[in-house]
């Protein structure tokens, strides 16, 4: 297995909520990995909005398709950086789990739903999958996974709801930071779907390359392309545009993280904690990063095709929430009871674990009289 820095996550005092038999022939953190491949959650992840609807393209990202690109940025900075590349590829690969259907629409109905009952945040829920939701062992819920994939799931979270999760929410109430693997793949997040949506936005059509021309980071990479390759076809252009991109981002986050280590000389990964944030950005470049997120912001995910789309999910989420709470014996039975205990609990955890095409599938089950 290969050696990792002092100040990385060491696999070997990696410890579970559930003590269990050390693996032959892998590292706590690559069980992590191989449970998380192999979860109901992560095979969902196939049918699960990016920014388009599953059933508007087949060339479109998915919330799978994005987080294997995120777990392939972030395992290539983590051996530069010398971290664990298996406990930053469980985290990247686990962190959409908790995602619902449509996207953010679909979670901001849900959240809305939920609201007279704590709220609902995919963070959280990503969590609430890997600790209680996945159902494949005999000795416990869940997938027991290490401490340190937990905590790198859980990027965000409130005072109140830290409150309630033990070891788990005490960095928040502390204010200290999490792993540099778990830094490392929210940063590598930001990377792929920055970037990939670039792809997927000029690919659908709603946003165009002259529009992006105004934002330095994209004219500039697409310029040295053009040098390069002047008679390149403009699909290739988009590739080649992007590919640059995201090499310039790579390369930044990694120099600067490697100034920042050098710099701050964490011995341990309890000395990261303590530390402010380590992994980040040369200055420059994050705001470039900000410029494209404003950009997308404005000419892509407010634009009045996505927008439509988010009003049905919206629509669709709500009327979901509405029906199974008015007649709960609607849910299919595990859920049902489920439901005994807490039931709008029990219909948020059906509702966010259901792809975009269950989900409108389920709607025409239980509203369109001729669907049985």
């Amino acid at each position: 297995m290969i050696k990792v820095a002092p100040y990385a996550a060491q696999a070997a005092q990696a410890l579970r909520r559930y003590p269990e038999a050390k693996a032959q022939g892998r590292s706590e953190f690559q069980r992590d990995r191989d449970r998380i491949i192999h979860s109901t959650a992560f095979r969902r992840l196939e049918y699960k909005t990016q920014v388009f609807v599953n059933h508007e393209g087949d060339l479109f990202r998915t919330r799978l398709t994005h987080s294997l690109e995120v777990a392939q940025i972030g395992r290539s900075i983590a051996r530069q950086l010398n971290l664990d590349e298996d406990l930053t590829e469980a985290i990247t690969l686990a962190h959409d789990l908790g995602h619902t259907p449509f996207g953010h629409a679909g979670q901001d109905a849900l959240n809305a739903c939920m609201k007279p009952y704590g709220g609902f945040e995919h963070n959280l829920q990503s969590l609430r999958v890997v600790d209680t939701l996945e159902a494949r062992y005999g000795g416990f819920d869940g997938l027991n996974l290490t401490f340190e994939t937990r905590e790198g799931i859980l990027k965000h979270c409130s005072r109140r709801n830290a409150l309630q999760l033990g070891e788990i929410g005490e960095r928040f109430l502390k204010k200290h930071q999490p792993s540099m693997e778990a830094q490392l793949a929210n940063l590598a997040d930001e990377v792929a779907y920055n970037n990939h949506d670039v792809d997927d936005g000029l690919r659908s059509g709603l946003i165009t390359i002259e529009e992006l021309c105004s934002i330095p980071i994209f004219s500039r990479h697409r310029d040295l392309a053009l040098q390069e390759y002047p008679d390149l076809p403009q699909r290739r252009l988009v590739h080649e545009t992007v590919r640059r991109m995201i090499g310039s981002l790579v390369k930044d986050l990694t120099v600067q993280s490697a100034a920042k280590i050098a710099e701050m000389g964490p011995r341990s990964v309890a000395e990261v904690r303590s530390l402010p944030p380590i992994i980040a950005f040369s200055p420059q470049m994050k705001k470039e990063q900000a410029q494209l997120k404003g950009f997308l912001q404005t000419h892509l995910y407010q634009h009045y095709r996505v927008a439509r789309m988010s009003s049905k999910a919206r629509r669709i989420v709500t009327a979901l929430f509405n029906a199974f709470a008015a007649e709960p014996k609607l849910l299919p039975p595990d859920f049902q009871l489920r439901a005994r205990e807490d039931k709008p609990r029990a219909i948020a955890d059906y509702i966010a674990g259901m792809t975009d095409r269950y989900a409108m599938l389920e709607h025409r089950r239980l509203f369109a009289v001729e669907t049985v």
